[in-house]
C-alpha cells in the first residue's frame, strides 16, 4: 500500500455481434497540430536559461526540483524568470551517483512548442522515456521493451504491431471485464463504509484495476492462482517504484527524500521474485497471446512475456493507478452541480441499465467524455515527456523561433503546458464542459497520451497504443457509476458515502 502511494505520487474497429465489443480502436484519426516550418514573422530568439557550473548546477536544480520548489514550481518560475516558454536547465537524476546521466535539457512548457516532441522525422526516443536516465533493464528481462525503442528500429514495427493487436481482440471482452470487476469493486466500497463509515480505496481499486487489465490483456484470470490475485498488484507497484525512484517526487521528510531515495537507484532483485511469478503465471496462463507474439509477429516467447508484462504493469495498471483515483476525486470535489449533470446525461442515454453500456453508447455522452479530458489535460499522468533531436531544426513557440541541435535533449513538462493561456480559456480552472460540441477541436492540443487526442497510434509514432481505451474505460467508469449511484463523497483517499440511485 505504501509502494502503491508511493507511485501515485509519482507523476474503432469493425463491431461484432454485440456493441460492446466495439473496439476504440475504430476512432477517426486526425491529424497533431503542425510543427513544420516556422512563420517568417516570428523572430529567431537564443534558448535562455542555463545548465550551470557542471555537478554545481545540475544539484542546485535538483534540489530545486524536489525539495525547495517542487516540479510544478519549478518549470513555472523559470518560465516566469527566462520570459520564455522554452529554456535550458537541468532535471533529475544527477550526482553524485549518476554520472553516466546527463541532465542537461530544454523545457519545453507550451502547446505550441509540445508538438515536436511528436514529430518523429524531428526527435527520436530511443532510450529516453524517462530522460536520460534509463532504469536497468533488469526489471525487463534484459531487453529492451518497446517503450525504449525509437521507430526507426525494425523491432519497434513488430512490438507496437502486437499491442495493438492485443487490445483490438481485447476489445471483445473489455467492456463485460471492466463493469463486472467495477461492481466488485464497489460491492467492497459500500460493505466498508457500512461498517467503518467510509472506505480507503486505493488497494482495492488497484485489484479492480489488475483482474480487468489481466483478464482483458492477456486473456488469464488471476483467480486461477491465488498468489498471483493477491500480490500481483503489490509486485507492479513495487517494480514501478524501484525503477521511477531516481525520477520521481515522492513528498516525504526532507532531507531523508534526497539521501534514500533520489541518490542512486535501487536493485531489481528486490522485486525479481514476483516479476518471475507473474512471467511464469503469463507462460501458463496466457498462451494463446503469447503463441500469437511468436507466430504472427516473429518474436521469442521470452521478448512477448516482457513486453506483455510492461504493457499490462507500467502503460496500462501504472496509468490506470494514477489517473482513476484522481478522476474520483475531481468529480467528488466539484460544487457546480456536476455529479447531477452527469447523471441526469448517462440515464438519458443509457436508460436505467448499465447493460447498455459499451464503447459505441459513449459517443453520445459528451459531459462524460470532456469531464475525463478535461481531467486528463489538469493532471496528465505522465508529467514529463522526452525526446532527442533526430537532428538539427527550428522549434517553434507562440511567440519565437530557436535552434535546436541535434542530440539535444527536449523535456515537455506536460502540465504546465496544458495550461496554455493561448489556446485555453482560463487554464487553471477545471471546466467540465470545455470538450463539450465546439469544444472537441480542442483534443488536438490534448496530449497525454505522447500525441494529440485526436491522433491515432501505430508503428510510425510513440502514441500510447491504448489512447482510447484508457479515455474509452474511463468513461465507462463515470457511466456506471452514475447508474449505480445518484452521489459520491470522496475525501483524502477514502469514499465516505455513497448514495444509491433512486
Amino acid at each position: 500500500m505504501a509502494m502503491a502511494t508511493l507511485m501515485i505520487s509519482i507523476s474503432p474497429s469493425s463491431s461484432s455481434s454485440s456493441s460492446s465489443f466495439s473496439s476504440p480502436l475504430a476512432t477517426q484519426s486526425l491529424s497533431a497540430p503542425s510543427s513544420s516550418r516556422p512563420p517568417a514573422n516570428l523572430p529567431l530568439r537564443t534558448i535562455p536559461g542555463t545548465h550551470g557550473w557542471p555537478l554545481v548546477g545540475p544539484i542546485s536544480d535538483r534540489l530545486d526540483y524536489f525539495w525547495f520548489q517542487g516540479q510544478d514550481t519549478f518549470f513555472r518560475s523559470r518560465m516566469e524568470k527566462h520570459k520564455s516558454t522554452v529554456f535550458r536547465t537541468n532535471v533529475p537524476p544527477t550526482f553524485p551517483f549518476f554520472l553516466q546521466v546527463n541532465p542537461n535539457v530544454i523545457a519545453i512548457v507550451d502547446c505550441k512548442s509540445f508538438t515536436h516532441l511528436f514529430d518523429m522525422e524531428l526527435v527520436e526516443k530511443k532510450d529516453v522515456l524517462v530522460g536520460d536516465f534509463m532504469p536497468s533493464v533488469k526489471f525487463t528481462g534484459n531487453t529492451r521493451v518497446c517503450a525504449y525503442l525509437d521507430t526507426s528500429e525494425s523491432k519497434h514495427a513488430q512490438l507496437k504491431n502486437f499491442a495493438l493487436d492485443i487490445l483490438k481482440r481485447g476489445s471483445k471482452v473489455w467492456v463485460t471485464e471492466l463493469l463486472g470487476n467495477l461492481d466488485k469493486f464497489f460491492d467492497t466500497i459500500e460493505s466498508e463504509i457500512s461498517k467503518n463509515g467510509s472506505s480507503s480505496y486505493l488497494s482495492h481499486l488497484q485489484k479492480f484495476i489488475f483482474n480487468f487489465l489481466t483478464k482483458s490483456l492477456i486473456g488469464a484470470d488471476p483467480a486461477v492462482d491465488s498468489d498471483i490475485a493477491n500480490s500481483g498488484p503489490f509486485t507492479l507497484d513495487l517494480w514501478l517504484g524501484l525503477q521511477l525512484l531516481p525520477t520521481a517526487p515522492i513528498r516525504v521528510i526532507q532531507p531523508l527524500e534526497e539521501i534514500f531515495l533520489h541518490s542512486y537507484t535501487y536493485p531489481f532483485a528486490l522485486v525479481s521474485g514476483g516479476y518471475q511469478k507473474l512471467y511464469n503465471f503469463i507462460e501458463q496462463h496466457g498462451k494463446e497471446v503469447v503463441q500469437r507474439g511468436e507466430e504472427e509477429y516473429g518474436l521469442s516467447k521470452s521478448d512477448a512475456i516482457h513486453n506483455l508484462i510492461f504493457v499490462l504493469g507500467f502503460n496500462a495498471y501504472g496509468g490506470f493507478s494514477i489517473f482513476l483515483p484522481t478522476l474520483l476525486s475531481t468529480i467528488a470535489s466539484d460544487k457546480t452541480g456536476l455529479q447531477a449533470r452527469l447523471r441526469e446525461e448517462v440515464k438519458k442515454i443509457s436508460g436505467s441499465t448499465s447493460t447498455r453500456l459499451s464503447f459505441d453508447s459513449l459517443k453520445d455522452m459528451e459531459l462524460v467524455n470532456s469531464v475525463v479530458y478535461e481531467t486528463l489535460r489538469l493532471n496528465p499522468p505522465v508529467a514529463l515527456q522526452y525526446a532527442r533531436a533526430r537532428k538539427d531544426f527550428q522549434l517553434t513557440s507562440h511567440d519565437s523561433v530557436f535552434n535546436i541541435k541535434k542530440g539535444e535533449l527536449l523535456c515537455g513538462y506536460q502540465p504546465l503546458a496544458m495550461r496554455d493561456g493561448k489556446v485555453f480559456d482560463e487554464p487553471e480552472s477545471f471546466k467540465p464542459e470545455r470538450f463539450v460540441g465546439n469544444g472537441k477541436e480542442l483534443l488536438s492540443y490534448l496530449f497525454w497520451s505522447n500525441g494529440p487526442q485526436t491522433g491515432s497510434p501505430s508503428e510510425s509514432n510513440k502514441q500510447c497504443a491504448a489512447k482510447d481505451y484508457v479515455t474509452q474505460s474511463a468513461s465507462l467508469i463515470v457511466a456506471h457509476m452514475f447508474l449505480r449511484y445518484d452521489s459520491i463523497s470522496v475525501d483524502s483517499g477514502k469514499f465516505t458515502a455513497v448514495e444509491k440511485a433512486k
